[in-house]
């Protein structure tokens, strides 16, 4: 990696840290440490969604004019003074401000940083750069959510206003390291298509975006949405797991990430990409029939829980295999200097997705046991089905960025250069 990269993956890191170091222990904070009450918590949890579908319309837009650091470094300082103000804020206005004003900053980083890991690779490297991304982020999150949780204590509220101003002074920190990015020109294929007026317009007309998009929006409903409502409700009172096994199952999806993220990579690299996709939904399948057995196959409470634990490390092994598939993509099907306007679309159909989730398998997970198995499973091969009907948009390179390396294009009996990589 050169100087660039490894500060970007820095900034992942810290960024994905300060998330985690705060955002666990927000409902405890409104509802009991401020004495908000549950209503207001769950208010706030939902700013978050709220503000992200704001702001990243207009922030894809403000990357392709202005580009991706620029916006960085303002939503850098947008977070750390939201995240400050939530640590002193006493009123239910107050922290409602102060929590649009972190969620708006911290969606806008999101896009900017892969706009920036998209300037600073190929489609040689960005696969694995894309699959450090990951990594570095759930890295950041488990060790967040670690030192926050030791830091904070409910019965004193200034050790929360410390967890904030730690994360405010980390996200200028990061400002600091950020400024000192240089970006370096994009490699492009000859012949890439240019950027014309109209950006959301030539988005939608983009058939191969639209499909990848429609596809983003069922694999963030079928598994992310699901991780913290639907699927640990069920898990509670369909398998009757107790919340300690409900930590060790988010612990084996963060494990399994760690395991498995560069042990998938090179497989990965050298098949077909809506292939890989296709896997994860078959993979995803799998995980959902095992969290049936936990919920509804009367086995022990052991082999309740061992399977529900299953069920978690299954995803996070379809996790795994998504990070070096579906961001590159996105950054290969935009057109030169278009990148930030598909990552910040991209991006927003993920917020969709985690606001919809929750809402609709939540009161499924907790009631509804065997529909809510069966339809998520049903949405997992929907996964499958739309994957392989994406290839068919994608051109050769597109769908399987390694045959730019290896193909050679005979013109005239004379072999030709190799196909350059996609911006």
């Amino acid at each position: 990696m050169g100087a660039a990269m490894r500060r970007i993956h820095v900034g992942n890191a810290l960024s994905a840290f300060g998330l985690g170091f705060t955002v666990p222990f927000l409902y405890v904070y409104v509802a009991q440490v401020r004495g908000l009450g549950s209503m207001t918590a769950g208010v706030v949890l939902a700013v978050f969604a709220v503000a992200a579908l704001v702001v990243l319309p207009f922030a894809g837009r403000a990357i392709v004019r202005r580009g991706p650091l620029p916006v960085l470094l303002v939503a850098l300082v947008t977070a750390s003074l939201g995240a400050l103000s939530l640590g002193l804020a006493n009123s239910a206005t107050t922290v409602v401000l102060s929590a649009a004003t972190l969620g708006a900053g911290q969606a806008v980083m999101s896009p900017a940083l892969a706009t920036m890991i998209v300037d600073c690779s190929s489609a040689d490297t960005r696969s694995r750069a894309f699959a450090t991304q990951f990594f570095l982020q759930n890295l950041g999150l488990g060790v967040g959510g670690l030192i926050g949780g030791h830091i904070v204590d409910t019965s004193r509220a200034s050790s929360f206003t410390l967890l904030f101003s730690i994360e405010a002074a980390m996200f200028l920190l990061l400002v600091v390291i950020m400024s000192t990015v240089r970006l370096p020109h994009t490699p492009k294929i000859e012949g890439a298509p240019q950027a014309r007026g109209g950006s959301w317009k030539q988005l939608l007309g983009n058939r191969a975006m639209v499909q990848l998009s429609v596809l983003g929006f069922v694999l963030f409903f079928a598994c992310y949405g699901q991780f913290e409502s639907g699927l640990s409700a069920y898990g509670v009172e369909a398998a009757g797991i107790s919340t300690s096994a409900l930590g060790t199952a988010m612990a084996a999806n963060t494990a399994m990430i760690v395991v498995a993220q560069f042990a998938v990579l090179k497989f990965v690299e050298r098949r077909k990409r809506s292939r890989v996709i296709a896997a994860v939904g078959l993979i995803w399948a799998v995980a959902w029939l095992t969290a049936g057995y936990a919920g509804l196959g009367h086995g022990s409470q052991t082999m309740a829980t061992a399977a529900f634990v299953s069920t978690y490390a299954l995803f996070g092994l379809g996790e795994a295999m998504l990070s070096p598939t579906v961001a590159p993509l996105v950054a290969d099907l935009a057109p030169a200097g278009m990148a930030g306007q598909y990552n910040s679309a991209f991006a927003l159909v993920k917020q969709l997705a985690l606001a919809v989730g929750p809402a609709v398998g939540g009161p499924m997970g907790a009631s509804l046991h065997g529909p809510y198995v069966v339809t998520f499973l049903l949405f997992s091969l929907g996964i499958t089905y739309l994957a392989i009907r994406l290839g068919r948009q994608l051109t050769p390179v597109q769908n399987q960025p390694s045959l730019a390396r290896s193909r050679v294009v005979a013109q005239g009996g004379v072999p030709a250069e190799p196909v350059r990589a996609a911006a």
